[in-house]
C-alpha cells in the first residue's frame, strides 16, 4: 500500500516538473486584459493573448469560462477555440443569464488549455446584486420579452418583508406564474408570457406594492420569404415579408435589416417599407452566375436570417416604357413606338405586350425582338377610338412584367361599312326584308342610307327593281308567289357602299295566320332565354338560321345565325318578356332560298294565368249532376301552357271542398256528380307549370224538379212504345178485331107477312129517341109491272131525300093499297102507336128506298130507318113488310111516316 502510495506521488511530480518546462511556455499564454460589461441578462466577457509565449502555439487553444452565481449550485461552463492565426487578436464570450444581473452577484473564471495543460484560472467579478445593497423591487425593468416564452423575475423584499405567493400581474390572465426563494430575501417568479404588450407594458410588482417591473413582450424578427432582383442591371433590390410591428420592434427595439453585410438604411432607396412588403436596395456589380443574397434582422429580443440564391441576369424586372405613341394611323392599322430610359435593354432579348382597349373590349397582343421599341397593330376596326397601354419582359426567362406604360389614345380613319346581316319574313302574300342596323364598330363611318334590290331568278338579265330606305331596318314587298326572287341590301356612308347581302325568297302560297309551321322540339329555358339544339342538315351548307316572333298578333322577327359545324344555340333578347309564348323556327342556309327544318313554341318564363281566364263559363244540372263547361280558351290570354283543368265546388253553408280534374287541355268540360238539392260555388282553374292560375267562379242552386223529368220521359216513352206495338198489332189483325168486338149490323129487309091482306102493312114500330123528319104523306101508285121485276119511282113528297128508294123486288106487289093499319104489339120500341093524323097510300110505280136499307130476302121483318132526316115536334117510324114466302112480293113505296109529338 506505501508502495503504491510513493509511485503515485513520483509520477504526479514527474508530470508537474515536464508541463511547467521553460521549453513549452504553454502556460504562460493566458488570457490578458479582461473585461467584462453587461446588458440586461447578457454578459459579454473579453480578453486578449500578450505574452510572447503564445506564439510558439501552433494548434487549437481553447478557453474555458466558468460563470458562478448562487442560484445554481453547479457552475456553466463555455469554451472559445482559438486558432493559431487568431492569437493575438481580441477574443469574446456571451452568455445570457435566466435572472437579471441586479438580483445576485455573477463572477466569470477563465483559463487556456492546449495539449492537456492549463493556464491559472482568472476570475472577474460583476456587481455585486442588490440584495446585498440593501435594495427592495423587483428586476429587470424595462426588459423586452419574447412572447410564449417564460421569463424569471427577481423579487427583493425589504428586510421583515412577507413574501406573497400570488404577485400581481398587470396585462397578464391569472394563474400565469410560479415562484420559489433563492435566497433570505429573494424570491423568483417565474411568469409564462401569453399575451403580447400592446401600447402599454406588462407591469409585476410583489410585497410591498409600490414596487414594480414593467416588461415588454413582442417577438423576434418574423421576416420571411426573401427575393432579389434587378432592375437596371447595375443594382440588387431584394424584396421579403416584414414580421409583424409590435411595440417591442417599433418603439422600445426597432429591428435593424443587413443584406450582404451591409446595413439597409431608410430613405435614399435603400430600406423602403409598404405594409407588410419591405425593400432593400443596394449598388452591386451584377455578374452572371447564381449568388447567395443574405439578409439579417435583428431586434432586441431575436435574430433571423434569409437567404435567396439567383442569377440576377436572369431576374431583371423592366421598367415600364417611356413615350409611347401612335406615330402612323390607317383604317385598320397603325404603327406604336416607345423609347426605354435604360440603355442595357436594347441588348436584351425582350418580350412586350400591348393591351388594346375600346368599348368595352380589352385584348392583349404579343411581340418579341432584341431591344423591341415600335410594333405594328393590325386588324383594326375603321373609325374607331382606341386605348393602348404596353409593358414588357425579358426573354426566353421571363421573370417579371414591367409596369404598363402610359396610355394613348388614337382613333382610325374610316372605311366602308361591313356586309349587312340581312333576313326575311313571310307575313300572308307580304314578304318583309328585314336587316340589322351596322353598329358603330361596323358603319366605319356615318350611315346614309340603305338601298335594297329585288329580282326575279329567272329573268337576272334584266335591270333589278329597287329603292332606298333612310334610317330604318325593314321594308315590305308585295311580290309575286309565283315566282322566286332575289333580295339584296347594301349600306352607304361617306366611303362607299358596303359588300351586297343577298336572301332568297322562293316561290310560296299565302299562309293565312303569316307563319310557316313544322314539328320540332330541343329547347330548354335558361335565365330568360333559350338554349336550342337540333339535328345538323346536309343541306346546310352555309349555316342555320333562328328566328322568333311571339306567336300571337303582328310582329317583326329576330332572328341569329349559326355557323356550319355547330347545332345549337343560346338565343336571347331584350324584348323577351315573361309570360309571352314565342315561335322559334331553324332554317338550312343554303345556296338558295332557306329550308325550314323545325318549329316549336315555348315562353321564356311561364307566368300565372289572370284570374277570370274563363269569360263564357256556364253550366247545366242533369238529374243529380252538374256539368260546367266553358268555351277554348284563346292563346293571347295563355301565359303559360294550359296542361289541364280542375273543377272546385263547395256547398253553401258548408267548408267541404270537392274536385275534379282533366290532364287533356283540350277539354272544355267537367262534370261534378252525386249533388245533393242545394246552392254551389263553383270554381274552374287551369293546370300550369306554375300551379293553378286563371280561377274563375260561378254559382248554381239546383233544381228539385229536374229528379222528375229523367222517371216521366222514362214513362211517357214506355206508353209510347206500348201503344206503337198495340197499334202496329191491331193493324194487322184489324179484320179479326172487328170481326170481334164489333160485328157488321144486318141491314133492314123489308118483307110482307102472309096474314095480311093485299094492300095492307105491318105495324109500324117506333122508336121515341129517333129524330123525326117531317114527312107531308105517305103515298102508294099502284102500276103496272113487269113479271119478277119493280120499278122504282120517287116519291111525290117534295119533301123526300133523294135517293131513298126502295130496292127492286122480283115479285109482283098488289095493285092497290087504300089504308095500313099499325099494330105494333111484338115492336121492340118503347111505345108503339097509331097514325090516325095520317093514310098511308101505296101508288103504284113509286117506291122510295134508303140507303143502306134494301130489302132482304128471308130476313127480318123488322127494321129502323136511321138515316132520316127529322123534322121539329115529329117523329119518323120505320115501317117493314115481311112476307112467309118471300119470293112472292108486292111493290110498295114507303114514304115518311111522321107522327106528332104530344104536347
Amino acid at each position: 500500500m506505501m508502495l503504491t502510495w510513493l509511485l503515485l506521488v513520483s509520477l504526479v511530480c514527474v508530470t508537474t516538473q515536464d508541463g511547467d518546462g521553460p521549453e513549452d511556455g504553454v502556460l504562460q499564454c493566458g488570457p490578458e486584459n479582461l473585461t467584462l460589461s453587461s446588458s440586461g441578462q447578457m454578459i459579454v466577457f473579453r480578453w486578449t493573448e500578450d505574452d510572447p509565449s503564445c506564439s510558439a502555439v501552433h494548434d487549437v487553444l481553447v478557453y474555458e469560462l466558468v460563470v458562478l452565481k448562487p442560484d445554481v449550485p453547479t457552475a456553466v461552463t463555455g469554451e472559445v477555440s482559438v486558432m493559431p492565426e487568431q492569437i493575438g487578436s481580441s477574443h469574446s464570450w456571451s452568455w445570457r443569464s435566466s435572472f437579471a444581473l441586479e438580483c445576485f452577484s455573477h463572477s466569470v473564471r477563465i483559463r487556456s488549455r492546449y495539449n492537456k495543460q492549463t493556464s491559472p484560472w482568472k476570475q472577474e467579478d460583476i456587481h455585486p446584486g442588490m440584495e446585498h445593497l440593501k435594495t427592495a423591487g423587483i428586476y429587470p425593468k424595462d426588459a423586452l420579452l419574447e412572447l410564449g416564452s417564460n421569463f424569471t423575475f427577481c423579487c427583493i423584499l425589504p428586510e421583515g418583508e412577507i413574501f406573497n405567493s400570488a404577485p400581481t400581474i398587470r396585462g397578464l390572465g391569472s394563474g400565469s406564474s410560479e415562484s420559489r426563494q433563492i435566497s433570505n430575501r429573494t424570491y423568483a417568479v417565474t411568469v409564462h408570457l401569453t399575451q403580447a404588450s400592446d401600447r402599454t407594458s406588462t407591469c409585476f410588482h410583489c410585497t410591498p406594492p409600490d414596487h414594480w417591473a414593467c416588461a415588454y413582450i413582442g417577438y423576434p424578427p418574423q421576416d420571411k420569404n426573401l427575393q432579389c432582383e434587378t432592375r437596371d442591371l447595375q443594382s440588387v433590390e431584394c424584396y421579403w415579408t416584414a414580421g409583424r410591428d409590435y411595440i417591442v420592434s417599433h418603439k422600445k427595439s426597432p429591428t435593424v435589416y443587413h443584406l450582404l453585410g451591409r446595413e439597409c438604411r431608410d430613405g435614399g432607396g435603400g430600406l423602403g417599407m409598404s405594409g407588410d412588403q419591405a425593400r432593400c436596395k443596394m449598388e452591386v456589380e451584377i455578374d452572371v452566375g447564381e449568388v447567395n443574397w443574405t439578409l439579417t434582422a435583428v431586434n432586441g429580443i431575436g435574430k433571423v436570417e434569409l437567404l435567396d440564391r439567383a442569377d440576377l441576369i436572369k431576374r431583371v424586372h423592366m421598367f415600364a416604357p417611356k413615350a409611347v405613341m401612335a406615330s402612323t394611323l390607317n383604317a385598320r392599322n397603325v404603327t406604336l413606338e416607345w423609347e426605354w430610359t435604360v440603355q442595357h435593354y436594347r441588348k436584351l432579348k425582350i418580350r412586350c405586350q400591348v393591351k388594346i382597349s375600346h368599348a368595352d373590349t380589352h385584348t392583349i397582343r404579343e411581340y418579341c425582338g432584341v431591344g423591341l421599341s415600335f410594333t405594328v397593330l393590325n386588324d383594326l376596326i375603321p373609325y374607331w377610338k382606341y386605348n393602348v397601354t404596353v409593358r414588357c419582359a425579358t426573354t426566353p426567362d421571363l421573370w417579371k412584367w414591367s409596369d404598363w406604360s402610359t396610355t394613348v389614345n388614337f382613333h382610325t380613319r374610316g372605311d366602308v361599312p361591313d356586309a349587312l346581316d340581312v333576313w326575311r319574313q313571310v307575313v300572308g302574300d307580304e314578304v318583309i326584308i328585314l336587316w340589322k342596323m351596322p353598329l358603330a364598330n361596323q358603319s366605319h363611318g356615318i350611315i346614309k342610307d340603305y338601298r335594297v334590290t329585288w329580282e326575279k331568278t329567272r329573268s337576272r338579265a334584266k335591270e333589278p327593281q329597287h329603292t332606298t330606305v333612310h334610317n330604318n331596318d325593314s321594308l315590305s314587298l308585295s311580290l309575286d308567289t309565283a315566282e322566286e326572287y332575289i333580295i339584296t341590301v347594301t349600306a352607304r356612308n361617306e366611303n362607299g357602299s358596303s359588300p351586297p347581302s343577298t336572301v332568297t325568297i322562293p316561290s310560296f302560297s299565302p299562309v293565312s295566320d303569316g307563319a310557316e309551321r313544322a314539328n320540332g322540339s330541343w329547347i330548354v329555358r335558361s335565365g330568360g332565354s333559350f338554349n336550342l339544339s337540333w339535328s345538323p342538315s346536309p343541306a346546310a351548307s352555309c349555316g342555320y338560321v333562328v328566328d322568333w316572333c311571339p306567336s300571337v298578333g303582328r310582329c317583326k322577327a329576330e332572328w341569329l345565325k349559326v355557323s356550319p359545324n355547330q347545332t345549337s344555340a343560346r338565343i336571347f333578347s331584350e324584348n323577351f318578356t315573361d309570360g309571352v309564348r314565342y315561335l322559334i323556327s331553324v332554317y338550312a342556309c343554303t345556296q338558295g332560298a332557306p329550308l325550314l327544318l323545325n318549329t316549336l313554341e315555348d315562353y321564356v318564363r311561364e307566368t300565372r294565368i289572370k284570374d277570370k281566364l274563363f269569360k263564357s263559363l256556364k253550366w247545366k244540372q242533369q238529374d243529380s249532376d252538374v256539368e260546367v263547361f266553358w268555351d277554348r280558351v284563346n292563346q293571347r290570354e295563355q301565359s303559360a301552357f294550359i296542361q289541364g283543368y280542375v273543377l272546385y265546388w263547395t256547398e253553401q253553408d258548408s267548408n267541404e271542398n270537392f274536385s275534379v280534374s282533366t290532364v287533356n287541355p283540350e277539354d272544355t268540360s267537367l262534370t261534378a256528380t252525386n249533388l245533393r238539392i242545394s246552392s254551389y260555388k263553383f270554381r274552374v282553374a287551369a293546370l300550369t307549370a306554375v300551379g293553378e292560375s286563371g280561377a274563375t267562379y260561378i254559382t248554381a242552386t239546383l233544381n228539385p224538379l229536374n229528379n222528375l223529368v229523367k222517371p216521366v220521359l222514362s214513362s211517357l216513352l214506355t206508353v209510347f212504345g206500348v201503344l206503337s206495338v198495340i197499334s202496329v198489332l191491331c193493324y194487322k189483325h184489324w179484320a179479326c178485331i172487328k170481326q170481334k168486338v164489333y160485328p157488321p149490323v144486318p141491314e133492314p129487309v123489308l118483307t110482307w107477312p102472309t096474314s095480311l091482306a093485299a094492300n095492307r102493312c105491318r105495324p109500324l114500330h117506333v122508336d121515341h129517341e129517333t129524330e123525326v123528319l117531317d114527312v107531308s104523306e105517305l103515298h102508294y101508285d099502284s102500276v103496272p109491272v113487269a113479271e119478277d121485276y119493280v120499278t122504282e119511282k120517287p116519291p111525290a113528297s117534295s119533301q123526300t131525300p133523294a135517293g131513298y128508294y126502295n130496292q127492286p123486288l122480283r115479285r109482283s106487289i098488289p095493285a092497290a093499297l087504300t089504308s095500313l093499319a099499325i099494330d105494333t104489339p111484338a115492336s121492340p120500341f118503347r111505345s108503339v102507336f097509331s097514325n090516325p093524323s095520317y093514310d098511308l097510300l101505296l101508288q103504284p110505280g113509286e117506291q122510295q128506298s134508303s140507303p143502306g136499307s134494301r130489302l132482304q130476302e128471308g130476313t127480318s121483318s123488322e127494321g129502323s130507318f136511321s138515316e132520316y132526316q127529322p123534322q121539329s115536334n115529329t117523329q119518323t117510324f120505320s115501317f117493314i113488310e115481311t112476307t112467309e114466302e118471300p119470293e112472292n112480293l108486292m111493290s110498295c113505296v114507303f114514304t115518311y111516316i111522321v107522327v106528332p109529338k104530344s104536347t
